[in-house]
């Protein structure tokens, strides 16, 4: 039996309901980013607004309503027919999901021990201080991981969460987590050529010295934290033995003219082309994640190729999302744990 309200998936539609007894409401839109602003109809009998639209090629679905009263006052919110949530910086969204998307199992395992600690570490290159933090398990290692967007890496893909629970299953050995924050993150990871020179001559260095390291670092970025981790590691190749880039804003104007409003457009046009045309490149294991339903699509599988053609040993995956820090976090396993693996054997 379809629900009186909510949304589900019905084979190869995605289906809402929004009750409206008394009705208040003069339109209902579905505010998404995979589908647009679709108006729902009204159903005068069932005193209920409907809609039915394609099913994407996406195991999930995140969403706003934008509810319109009769006195025209609109008002965008989370669906309160469907209480599934997914987290993210403007706040939550409705999620739908379809029978057969899987949340990650690590979610739900026991972690390992560790504690978290704070470090401040000037980047004198871009005259700033950052103030990291970083997750140690019990066990003593050398292994670091830095991830761009750290905090919100934590906040909403929970990726302290999966590196304890992976240590603890066994998939990976125990590695230090490091969550760097974004600054000025619209200029730092623009390609910056301060910011890369500050990362990796400056940032790894010290994070090294405090943690007991001599290993090159795995790198962790996702959008533009994507594209500032591979430009930091053209920049100081020594510092990065693996990266592990998810939906990179690796900008081409063939692709992405839609993005030609970003203050930093040229600056990333710019370097990705020249990785692009390369002949050869400094080759770590590299593995690339991006969503089936993402505008970046296109210019991710460029970039892969173009990383191939220069010798890096690199694992392209399309997981089945969009450009969302769920979609980022289900993608974490067993695509980063196999980079892990194949990295630190």
């Amino acid at each position: 039996m379809e629900p009186v309200a909510g949304a589900w998936c019905d084979g190869s539609q995605l289906c809402f309901r929004l009750a409206d007894h008394d009705q208040k409401l003069a339109s209902v839109r579905l505010v998404s980013a995979l589908a647009g602003r679709p108006e729902f109809s009204f159903d005068a009998a069932g005193r209920r607004w409907e809609l039915r639209i394609p099913r994407p090629d996406a195991g999930r679905l995140e969403y706003k309503l934008e509810l319109t009263g009769r006195d025209g006052r609109a008002e965008t919110v989370v669906d309160p027919g469907n209480p599934r949530r997914a987290p993210g910086p403007f706040g939550d969204a409705s999620v739908l999901w379809c029978p057969d998307y899987r949340e990650p199992d690590w979610l739900h395992l026991p972690p390992a021990g560790g504690d978290w600690h704070a470090l401040t570490v000037p980047i004198p290159a871009v005259r700033a201080e950052l103030d990291v933090r970083v997750w140690s398990p019990d066990t003593p290692t050398d292994r670091i991981v830095v991830a761009h967007d750290g905090p919100d890496y934590q906040q909403y893909a929970s990726l302290g969460r999966y590196a304890a629970a992976s240590i603890a299953a066994g998939r990976v050995p125990p590695f230090h987590l490091v969550l760097l924050p974004a600054g000025s993150r619209n200029e730092w990871y623009a390609a910056s050529p301060a910011y890369g020179k500050g990362l990796g001559s400056e940032v790894l260095p010290k994070l090294a010295g405090e943690l007991g390291s001599g290993r090159p670092v795995i790198g962790v970025g996702a959008s533009l934290g994507a594209l500032a981790m591979l430009h930091a590691q053209r920049k100081r190749p020594a510092a990065f033995g693996a990266l592990f880039l998810q939906s990179g804003s690796f900008f081409q104007p063939r692709y992405d003219a839609q993005e030609s409003w970003f203050g930093r457009y040229q600056r990333i046009v710019r370097f990705v082309g020249r990785v692009v045309r390369a002949s050869d490149g400094p080759p770590v294991p590299v593995t690339m994640t991006c969503g089936t339903v993402e505008e970046n699509l296109a210019n991710n599988r460029a970039m892969a190729a173009a990383l191939r053609e220069q010798g890096y040993p690199l694992t392209f995956v399309a997981n089945r999302d969009a450009h969302t820090w769920i979609g980022w976090r289900d993608a974490l396993d067993p695509h980063l744990t196999s980079l892990m693996q194949r990295v630190w054997p």
